[in-house]
């Protein structure tokens, strides 16, 4: 196409190609330097129009950065941000991981600024002070130093970093709540959608949407049932069951309390009081994830190109998809095809095909069929438990 000028109409916004811009600065180059100038592609005068037109592109580039984000479809990073801020939304940061750990040793023993490590090399920070009480233990909090959803496995932080006279062993008797990644451009899309039903059509959009927007959320499900009687998962009559990972339970306790009808039944094993403006107590119940652990096998055929760091790649965009799978009622295989293909960076020159992939529950046969889950459980899956084979 000849050269034009970018301009936006009813369309949207229009701008010339890189060639077209190169093409008009070769022709108005002969225009001024006359015709039999040389300006085959070896040229230095070539070159040098070739640097100035890659330099107008990327302006005109950064124009059409700025008209795709005046909405959250186009918006991407910064220009996301702002635009969702106009419905209070903001991008979740990273949160680190916490683990509730035991301490043992000598009765009033007391760590100061404690780091402990586990199995996996991952440093824990104690809350500080921290004293051992007369029974020879004391419960606290490690969060972890590295961001993110670090997994730690019941009984896996079991050594001490910062000795302490008195201080003899250290272990974790639950999994540790993983943290999160920085929210993603796709998932904030998403809650901006979601959270534009607080001012809902229907009473349960709203609770979503309510729920969706509290800070630090990353998953959620939530189910209703409006029968007289408890239904086939197990839920009570006459209710809705919030099943929420992150956040603080009391900003999801208010979340839940502002949206549901008066009446409701909230069902769930975490229970906070909600006190509103007279001075009336509400318990609010939900539940928070239990975990799965999922295993893949992927059967890989190596194309040109392919290296470890696809492999590492492989695993974890596999990973990643599973941790951050917004439903929590089932886990379509499918998708997991489409989350390990991502590694191929250039799909017009893929470093490998797939050929064959199966997945299941930690400790089940492998399958092809989609993982159903509980409705309060979620998936979750380490690079560890992705395996790769080669044929």
């Amino acid at each position: 196409m000849p050269y034009f000028s970018p301009y936006i109409d009813d369309t949207g916004y229009h701008m010339p190609t890189y060639q077209d811009i190169r093409d008009e600065l070769v022709s108005q180059a002969k225009q001024i330097f006359g015709q039999d100038t040389y300006l085959d592609n070896d040229s230095q005068d070539y070159q040098m129009i070739s640097v100035f037109s890659n330099m107008i592109y990327d302006a005109f580039l950064a124009g059409q950065a700025a008209y795709n984000s005046r909405g959250p479809a186009t918006a991407v990073g910064a220009g996301l941000d702002v635009v969702v801020g106009i419905n209070g939304i903001k991008r979740n940061k990273q949160t680190a991981s916490t683990a509730k750990v035991t301490l043992s040793g000598t009765p009033g023993t007391v760590i100061t600024k404690g780091i402990v490590s586990d199995t996996s090399g991952y440093k824990w920070s104690l809350l500080s002070p921290v004293s051992i009480g007369s029974s020879g233990t004391v419960s606290t909090i490690a969060t972890c130093q590295t961001l993110g959803p670090i997994q730690a496995a019941p009984n896996t932080i079991t050594n001490i970093e910062t000795p302490t006279l008195g201080w003899t062993s250290i272990t974790n008797p639950d999994t540790a709540t993983p943290g999160t990644d920085m929210e993603r451009d796709p998932q904030l899309r998403t809650k901006q959608a979601v959270s534009t039903a607080n001012p809902s059509r229907t009473v349960l959009e709203g609770v979503k949407g309510s729920v969706a927007n509290v800070s630090g959320v990353t998953r959620y499900e939530v189910y209703e049932n409006d029968t007289g009687q408890t239904d086939s998962m197990g839920l009570p009559k006459h209710s809705i069951t919030v099943v929420v990972e992150g956040g603080a339970d009391q900003d999801i306790a208010k979340a839940i309390f502002k949206r549901k009808t008066p009446g409701c039944y909230t069902n769930g094993t975490t229970e906070v009081n909600v006190t509103d403006q007279y001075d009336q107590v509400t318990p609010i119940r939900f539940y928070r994830p239990s975990y799965v652990d999922i295993d893949v096998v992927v059967t890989v055929k190596k194309l040109v190109g392919y290296t470890d760091q696809t492999t590492i790649d492989i695993k974890d965009y596999i990973a990643l998809y599973i941790n951050n799978f917004f439903s929590l009622s089932v886990l379509p295989i499918s998708s997991l095809w489409g989350a390990a293909l991502q590694a191929n960076r250039v799909p017009t020159n893929p470093y490998f095909s797939i050929t064959g992939l199966t997945a299941a529950k930690s400790g089940n046969p492998q399958g092809t069929t989609d993982i159903t889950l509980a409705f309060n459980e979620a998936a979750r899956c380490a690079e560890g438990n992705v395996t790769i084979n080669f044929v």
